[in-house]
């Protein structure tokens, strides 16, 4: 499938949507602020009991999972070459490049000193026994593995847009642009020229970055699973297991697809596009078998840990063990049904069970199940949700302003002309 295969979305960039989503983000940078300045106390209700919440919980752990969108099609499309489901890979690869920079911008948040942060990219200042070096390695390199994926995308659409806004302005500022107006039409084609030369040459060398975006996913979501090992005393025994990684890593792929579905049926809906039934559907069918072989190894396990009874004491955490495999049951029995998966609202329901069983997990595992002692108690701030919020709104409008400005979405077939007469219509034109 080549870049002549996808299309820009037409529309306004500066809709009712992107100022809501420009207002939250503000907010939530505001309050980064107010933690860069005052420290961290001064905005959440983080302790040394509980020394990462929500941030860590939902932006990283969970978040990254959600961003798992363009590993999971990725292994569809070059691992079992099904190339059927190409058309989702660039809107895949866009959500999943602002899920993993916004998780190591999170990261950034919630362990503070930023101007630090270039140590990371020093080797001799690594600390190689940390048990988040792996996860941070992988996903700052994985992060640049996205950027690099998607650039051909934007050297597409420098390559054949015409910048018609740009033009209008020129075309209105002439008698005050009249000097300089030929020399910026003129960089504008050079910029035209360039990306048309280096387009094709980073086409070729692609296929070993997308090698890499495969196998950096593969370590560092097994690593997420990992680091609770060595929580063996504050981890409740429901989660608590030496396939932790394992189940990590399936959850990730499950979400990934559950995702891509979640996507692709909200953006048809939000710009009326038509939906891409069939490439969902082929998802939708991968979806239940996933979800299955999780659920068989996390019940394989209660039964020879002996904590099967653990999950039916009925309390607070048997209840929200209990619920997250309720949604991911339920989300994954719809989908057994081949007549649901051509459904796009059965669709849209049973991917969006999967991914809230799915991130129930990881919130399970990393918050709602880990209690470093009764002395110790946590809840977000209210400072500490706008800032996810506004994290998540910032990632919601790049989306939104990426796919009209990029050929990210699938290019729509052309309407048949209809006749110009009915006479035309019956005999046939001449």
């Amino acid at each position: 499938m080549s870049h002549d295969d996808f299309q820009k979305q037409e529309g306004k960039i500066f809709t009712k949507s992107f100022f809501v989503l420009l207002i939250l983000s503000v907010i939530g940078l505001v309050f980064i602020g107010i933690r860069c300045v005052k420290g961290i106390g001064a905005v959440s209700n983080l302790s040394d009991g509980y020394p990462w919440g929500i941030w860590i919980t939902y932006d990283v752990a969970t978040g990254t999972a959600i961003a798992c969108g363009g590993y999971a099609v990725a292994i569809l499309v070059y691992i079992r070459n099904r190339m059927h489901y190409h058309p989702l890979i660039r809107s895949c690869v866009l959500t999943s490049m602002f899920g993993y920079g916004l998780a190591g911008f999170s990261v950034m948040v919630d362990i503070g000193r930023p101007w630090n942060a270039y140590n990371f990219f020093v080797p001799w200042k690594w600390q190689f026994n940390s048990a988040m070096f792996e996860v941070a390695l992988c996903v700052m390199a994985y992060s640049t593995v996205l950027v690099i994926e998607f650039i051909p995308a934007i050297l597409a659409g420098l390559e054949h847009t015409r910048w018609r806004r740009l033009r209008a302005f020129l075309d209105w500022a002439h008698p005050v642009l009249a000097k300089n107006q030929d020399l910026m039409l003129d960089k504008i084609d050079w910029v035209r020229s360039f990306a048309g030369w280096l387009r094709p040459k980073l086409d070729k060398v692609l296929i070993f970055i997308i090698v890499l975006g495969i196998t950096l996913p593969t370590m560092h979501q097994s690593s997420l699973g990992s680091m609770l090992l060595i929580a063996a005393g504050k981890l409740h025994p429901l989660w608590h297991t030496g396939f932790l990684p394992l189940l990590f890593l399936i959850n990730c792929i499950y979400i990934g697809y559950a995702i891509a579905i979640l996507e692709s049926i909200l953006s048809s809906h939000a710009f009326k596009r038509p939906f891409e039934i069939n490439e969902l559907s082929g998802l939708a069918g991968v979806v239940p078998w996933l979800a299955t072989m999780w659920l068989t190894v996390v019940g394989g396990d209660l039964i020879y840990r002996g904590q099967l009874g653990a999950a039916f004491r009925f309390d607070f955490y048997s209840f929200f063990f209990l619920l997250e495999l309720a949604l991911l049951g339920s989300g994954s029995l719809i989908l057994f049904n081949p007549r649901n998966r051509r459904s796009p609202r059965w669709l849209f329901t049973s991917a969006a069970l999967i991914v809230l069983g799915g991130g129930l997990y990881r919130f399970n595992v990393y918050l709602i199940g880990f209690n470093p002692g009764k002395e110790w108690v946590y809840f977000p701030s209210l400072p500490e949700i706008m800032i996810t919020v506004g994290i998540v709104a910032l990632e919601l409008l790049g989306y939104q302003i990426f796919v009209k400005l990029v050929p990210v979405l699938p290019k729509l077939p052309l309407p048949a002309k209809r006749p110009a007469h009915r006479r035309a219509a019956i005999y046939g034109e001449i």
